[in-house]
């Protein structure tokens, strides 16, 4: 009798998702800690906060996508160990990383107010949210370079210095959070302001812990001389891959800003209560969104390597991990109703505790419509070097459907509040036929790394 080989995927996966996990955990924490602190300043320094961190969320989208396109590349040279790829790949991202970062850095400086005004029409929630976009200005800068040195690291298995290098910031963020909203260690109480400056100086510690990890390390250095180097062939690569994923991860960060500017025009009730719910909900797709990451950097090296079958069946195993973890999250996320209610409670106003608590039981299924399409979308599919179906999929669902239609519920029809945002939440349903068609078609299975990229004087630019 033949002996049934168990599949080595579950023990791979597990060693990769669990950083990654408690690095999404750690990140999840901060906003969780930020939202707590503030609950003791008010509801408007809750929904200031809120909306102000749009701009933050739209920019880790974009780092996301950058750092994806490295990922797709670097993870299957890795599987080659072609290491001197790995590092002009590196450089490329980081010109891209840098250029925009510093945009957004100069924006924040000279008109916070503006940015502001696109998300509401409330003075008092613009005069508190553009102090703090002022001084989230230096976080953009180091953003910039931390998250493609990391997605890089992750590329490679090195997922650990990742968790290590976070737990750190979000330690000193906590700290100082406190430290700074509530005035210990005879700091000034700067409430929404030292919500920023906590953040912007525990990202400048990561960003030199980065350094230190680079100086140590063997083969994956931070090194800003990469940025100057020219390959046609990784350049061209590059672009074809990173620029749908980075235009697909833009699209969905802004359609998701889209959805607050529509709530933020609903009163600061809807706000306060979106932004809780975003909390929560955060830590219900820990799991799920580290299995796409996790997933992807699998995929990306077996694929590398010439391994596809190997690689299809295990993206079979991830999307079924993915369904469970689904599941755990929403469970999650009932479990964490009553207390989320009962502490908010203290400063929310009835409205806004009747939103919040309709917006919970929202959550704990719509995660499973954005763990499936993550996993498959930003995992798998990117995995295989297939990031334009993504851009296609979400442009059309997010700004072809979800966008005019919580327009159209709000503005036109008026509808409740609670309607208008049900209606924002079909968005990742609506996707799904296409996704899992996709999926199953297999055609988003493919090695795109380049052989002799060195060898010769015509590969170089």
């Amino acid at each position: 009798m033949k002996k049934i080989e168990k599949s080595p995927f579950y023990g791979q996966i597990g060693r990769l998702v669990t950083p990654i996990v408690l690095q999404n955990l750690l990140s999840a924490a901060v906003s969780s800690a930020d939202v707590i602190m503030l609950n003791f300043v008010g509801q408007s320094a809750i929904s200031a906060v809120s909306l102000a961190s749009q701009y933050a969320s739209v920019l880790f989208m974009v780092f996301y996508g950058l750092g994806t396109g490295a990922t797709m590349l670097c993870a299957q040279y890795f599987g080659k160990k072609d290491y001197r790829a790995i590092e002009v790949v590196q450089g490329i991202a980081l010109r891209f990383s840098v250029a925009i970062s510093a945009l957004f850095a100069l924006l924040a400086l000279l008109v916070p107010e503006g940015m502001m005004s696109v998300f509401t029409n409330d003075a008092e929630l613009i005069a508190l949210g553009a102090g703090y976009i002022r001084i989230l200005s230096v976080c953009y800068l180091c953003w910039g370079v931390t998250e493609v040195y990391l997605s890089v690291l992750r590329s490679v298995g090195r997922v650990a210095v990742g968790t290590v290098l976070n737990s750190v910031a979000v330690g000193l963020n906590v700290l100082l959070n406190a430290v700074f909203i509530f005035g210990w260690l005879g700091a000034p109480k700067l409430g929404v302001r030292g919500v920023a400056l906590a953040t912007s100086l525990s990202r400048l510690a990561e960003l030199g812990l980065c350094f230190v990890v680079s100086a140590r390390s063997e083969h994956i250095k931070l090194k800003f001389s990469a940025m100057f180097v020219r390959q046609k062939e990784l350049f061209s690569d590059f672009l074809r891959l990173s620029l749908p994923a980075l235009a697909n991860d833009v699209i969905w960060g802004v359609a998701f800003s889209v959805y607050s500017v529509i709530l933020g025009h609903l009163g600061n009730d809807a706000v306060a209560a979106n932004s809780l719910a975003a909390v929560v909900r955060n830590f219900g797709t820990i799991l799920c969104f580290g299995l796409a990451s996790a997933g992807g950097v699998l995929l990306g090296q077996k694929i590398g390597e010439g391994r596809l079958e190997e690689a299809r069946a295990d993206g079979r195993r991830l999307l079924w991990l993915t369904v469970a973890s689904c599941v755990v999250g929403g469970v999650l996320v009932l479990t964490a109703r009553p207390f989320v209610l009962r502490y908010a409670g203290s400063n929310f106003s009835e409205t806004a505790l009747h939103y919040l608590s309709v917006m919970l039981l929202i959550n704990s299924y719509y995660i499973m419509g954005a763990g499936v399409n993550t996993t498959l979308i930003a995992g798998a599919f990117r995995a295989g070097g297939d990031s334009r179906f993504g851009l296609i999929c979400d442009s059309i669902t997010m700004w072809g459907y979800a966008v005019p239609l919580g327009f159209f519920a709000a503005f036109v029809l008026k509808l409740p509040v609670l309607w208008v945002y049900f209606l924002l939440c079909t968005d990742e349903f609506v996707k799904w036929p296409w996704v899992l068609r996709h999926y199953a078609s297999g055609k988003w299975l493919k090695n795109i790394t380049r052989d002799d990229l060195f060898g010769d004087a015509k590969a170089q630019a």
